[in-house]
């Protein structure tokens, strides 16, 4: 069975990503393409990997978060890979739910002011 190869172009336009970002997920080392030449190859594990990343920058990770946390699959496996996922996704929700504690004190206080100023308008 042949593995999945994506080229270049494949990769940007199956991760709806652009060239630039593709670049720079190589250059800090997120992703190693097969280079043949000057085209860039990306295997089952770059597709994998990719996948991770973006998943990871949906949920607010930064990307060396992400790289940090790929290197631990590298270095110690699978098992430690997800004990250190469980940290940082404990981590990333209270992070997360502070930030919505203060997106619902903003809108309480601009709801707030607007009504007051409306009242003040006779509206």
């Amino acid at each position: 069975m042949t593995e999945t190869r994506l080229s270049f172009k494949e990769m940007c336009a199956k991760f709806n990503v652009t060239p630039r970002t593709l670049r720079y997920y190589e250059y800090i080392e997120l992703l190693h393409p097969e280079r043949q030449g000057r085209s860039r190859y990306y295997g089952s594990r770059e597709i994998a990997r990719m996948t991770l990343i973006l998943r990871g920058r949906r949920f607010g990770f930064s990307l060396e978060d992400i790289r940090q946390w790929l290197l631990i699959y590298e270095k110690e496996g699978t098992e430690a890979q997800m004990r250190e996922w469980i940290k940082l996704a404990d981590r990333q929700m209270a992070e997360l739910d502070e930030q919505r504690r203060q997106l619902d004190a903003a809108r309480d206080e601009l709801r707030a002011l607007r009504d007051e100023t409306a009242a003040s308008l006779g509206e």
